[in-house]
């Protein structure tokens, strides 16, 4: 009989895996589901990244195992990409390291900087990830409450001295998932002060910042304030940014000496990205700025019915100013889970109870915007029809 370590017996199953599962059953029954618990973009990748991941498909060469730490083509559209976004400056070799998607990096970045016994400072509520990847390596876990009243940001002066003194990363993630939060430019520097005062790795999950409204400010990077690359990596998705969600690419920048640990790791996990991908990476990148403006309309849209639409059940839901998700209030009668799972059984609505990314999410669900406006209102007449039946 195989014995599984302590660790991963204790690592609960990923929560969207099983939200697939119960989804297809429930389809399976006949149900027509309206999904809205997932951030998979449904619009369609720009046709020029297509193109160019076909065109270099039927190149013999890029059938061949990829470089390891990417082409020096694509680090250097993600370097050129950073400069025109956010100002800063990256040494393409140095301070770039893509990635099969940015959700490795985060669990490499974690068993690059934390051993048995530290301490990783994580938002609460979370991204999963954060809290299995600490956990994969024997580390604790020490929650920041995340509240409305604070605009979502965790107080990092309320953080104990003894907790300080063992942690080793401090998890960020703004716009946030879930709550759609962002961050400001005072939030960051206090970051990173207190990172670099209590030699913190500070890793900053950014899968959401180019999902933004209204006249909304774009969001900031980490790297944008000063000596923040002493102690910062950011994670960066191609998933959210260009509807590239199943092409798996993304990127780790900043401070060079976690961008070379997980670099290092990598190389004796995988074999890098097929090259083919890589290409219709940099297609995307050298994108013009009107794309996305033109497909963040669409999600404004769709953020604005659905806000509006919830707001009218007698609920609750802020209109976020960035990110793919609204965090909505559910009713006083029900925990977040029992509301959610009645949706499903009454309206076959599909939403994420917001206690599924740690316990401050009691009291809300997570609705995504991957879904055309008109699902979005089928779910909302769904929704009413269930309370007053």
């Amino acid at each position: 009989m195989v014995q599984l370590s302590h660790l991963i017996e204790n690592l609960p199953p990923f929560h969207f895996a099983d939200a697939k599962r119960r989804i297809a059953e429930k389809t399976a029954q006949g149900v027509d589901v309206v999904n809205l618990s997932v951030g998979d973009p449904d619009l369609p990748a720009p046709p020029q990244v297509v193109e160019r991941l076909c065109a270099e498909m039927r190149v013999a060469e890029n059938h061949r195992y990829p470089e390891y730490r990417g082409m020096q083509e694509l680090h250097e559209a993600i370097a050129s990409w950073f400069q025109r976004r956010f100002g800063v400056e990256l040494a393409p070799q140095r301070e770039i390291m893509p990635l099969i998607g940015s959700k490795e990096g985060l669990v490499y970045a974690a068993s690059c900087v934390l051993n048995a016994g530290d301490i990783a400072l994580a938002p609460d509520p979370y991204y999963p990830v954060y809290i299995s990847a600490s956990a994969s390596v024997g580390a604790q876990t020490y929650l920041l409450p995340l509240r409305e009243e604070n605009g979502f940001l965790p107080d990092l002066q309320s953080i104990p001295g003894d907790v300080l003194a063992k942690a080793r990363l401090l998890w960020l993630n703004y716009p946030n998932n879930p709550t759609a939060a962002s961050a400001p430019r005072s939030f960051f520097e206090q970051a990173v002060a207190l990172a670099r005062q209590h030699n913190l790795a500070l890793v900053h999950d950014m899968a959401y910042a180019e999902v933004y409204y209204d006249n909304h400010e774009r969001p900031l990077s980490l790297l944008e304030i000063p000596g923040a690359k002493e102690v910062t990596v950011e994670l960066h998705s191609l998933s959210k940014t260009y509807n590239m969600a199943g092409f798996r690419i993304g990127m780790m920048v900043g401070n060079p000496t976690l961008v070379d640990a997980v670099a290092r790791l990598k190389s004796n996990v995988d074999s890098g990205i097929f090259r083919p991908v890589q290409y219709a990476a940099i297609e995307a990148l050298n994108l013009p700025e009107d794309w996305i403006l033109k497909r963040n309309v669409i999600y404004k849209r769709r953020r604005d019915a659905l806000v509006q639409g919830w707001n009218a059940l007698g609920l609750r839901a802020p209109l976020n100013q960035a990110g793919l998700y609204v965090w909505a209030s559910v009713p006083q009668s029900f925990t977040s889970k029992q509301f959610a799972d009645w949706l499903f059984e009454k309206a076959g609505v599909f939403l994420t109870p917001g206690t599924n990314f740690g316990p401050s999410g009691e009291g809300y669900v997570r609705i995504s915007l991957t879904a055309p406006e008109e699902r979005i209102q089928l779910a909302l007449e769904r929704i009413q029809r269930a309370f007053s039946s």
